[in-house]
């Protein structure tokens, strides 16, 4: 029942705007940036915050926001960002993410990558349906959003704006992707060529990062020779 306890946390309004808040940012959020971003006050912000970690949603620390040490720094303030635990509510019990990891495993001892690969790939055409290749960044953030994925775009240093990419905060296959990384990251690439399009304007591409997804996507002008 934890699950069902800390899902049903989220049904107060102005805690759900926290929490989307926080896990949004992808980094630590203290409690007065988290009240002046959903309109609320400081006191009243903090109470849903530590609620919203109580019951495990969120995880804490204490930094000092100011980014200065030493005497006149300032006092360590409580920061929150998004817990890494999964949460997921089935009643009755299913127990998917096992069959998810048996599959994963059986299909990695068979050498079953590029059959894995090939219906990912189809499976990513069939839910673009009859739409065109995806036509620009823009476009690619908001089908991975509605897929949760947490999109965001990342500017390509020096190269600047021409060479945007997309990153994506979240992996909906992370606790498979974990232990067969190989595998599922594979499967995940081929899935998103097939939703976004193999021959329109942006491209997948494996770039894995410590906690994001394992793929980012670009302009396929940035790399043309």
């Amino acid at each position: 029942m934890e699950d069902i306890d800390a899902i049903a946390v989220l049904q107060d309004p102005v805690r759900r705007r926290l929490y989307e808040y926080v896990a949004a940012r992808g980094r630590e959020v203290g409690r007065n940036e988290a009240a002046e971003a959903t309109g609320v006050a400081r006191t009243l912000a903090a109470h849903h915050l530590d609620r919203l970690a109580e019951a495990g949603l969120l995880e804490t620390g204490m930094r000092r926001l100011t980014g200065r040490s030493g005497p006149g720094a300032g006092r360590p303030a409580k920061v929150y960002t998004r817990a890494k635990a999964e949460r997921s509510v089935s009643l009755p019990a299913r127990d998917y993410r096992t069959a998810a990891e048996l599959l994963a495993e059986a299909a990695e001892q068979a050498g079953l990558d590029a059959g894995l690969c090939e219906a990912a790939r189809r499976r990513g055409e069939a839910l673009r349906g009859s739409a065109a290749p995806c036509g620009g960044l823009d476009e690619a953030v908001a089908v991975l959003a509605a897929r949760g994925y947490e999109p965001h775009v990342e500017d390509g240093g020096d190269e600047g704006a021409a060479a945007r990419v997309v990153r994506m905060r979240n992996c909906p296959f992370h606790a498979v992707a974990e232990r067969f990384p190989p595998l599922v990251c594979g499967m995940n690439l081929a899935l998103l060529e097939g939703l976004l399009g193999a021959d329109g304007p942006v491209r997948a591409r494996m770039d894995a990062r410590p906690g994001e997804c394992c793929v980012v996507v670009e302009d396929s002008k940035n790399n043309d020779d």
